[in-house]
């Protein structure tokens, strides 16, 4: 399935999440989705971007990383659970696919503030604040990304290569 298609689908089990291993069920997935949207561009995509690509596939798998597994195993989510990024076929639109990855990472910081500041659980509490970090890592990296391209895009109107 192309990238900006399970985007789409992610951004719309985020929304209908309402409870907080849900939802944290759900940041686990987008940062898995980083994680190979990153190494599928890191082997297929331009040149230019393979190294940072890289990163964002380290950094997925880093935020995939930060949940606690027995909890997100009892709600069906998580490793135990295949992710959407299984299913992920090729990024048809690399620059549509980032901006909606970059999108979804910055709705799942801000559910992840929500769980934060909801819970009593310290453990959870901090898987939020770490999973926050993750995010925003990812995040950055996105933006880097799109940076690059936006430079590779100008450079090929001008008739550089």
């Amino acid at each position: 399935m192309d990238a900006v298609r399970l985007i789409a689908a992610g951004r719309h089990a985020l929304a209908r999440s309402g409870a907080a291993l849900d939802i944290v069920g759900e940041a686990w997935q987008a940062q898995a989705l980083a994680q190979g949207m990153g190494n599928w561009l890191a082997v297929t995509g331009p040149r230019e971007l393979r190294s940072e690509a890289r990163g964002l596939g380290e950094a997925g798998g880093r935020g995939c990383g930060v949940f606690d597994r027995a909890a997100l195993r009892g709600e069906g989510r998580g490793p135990d659970h295949p992710p959407r990024a299984a299913q992920l076929s090729g990024v048809a639109d690399v620059r549509q696919a980032l901006l909606g990855l970059q999108e979804l990472l910055g709705e799942v910081g801000i559910a992840l503030v929500g769980v934060a500041c909801a819970t009593d659980d310290e453990s959870l509490y901090w898987q939020c604040i770490e999973s926050i970090d993750a995010a925003d890592e990812s995040s950055d990296r996105v933006r880097a990304i799109l940076r690059l391209l936006m430079v590779r895009e100008r450079g090929s109107t001008t008739g550089a290569v």
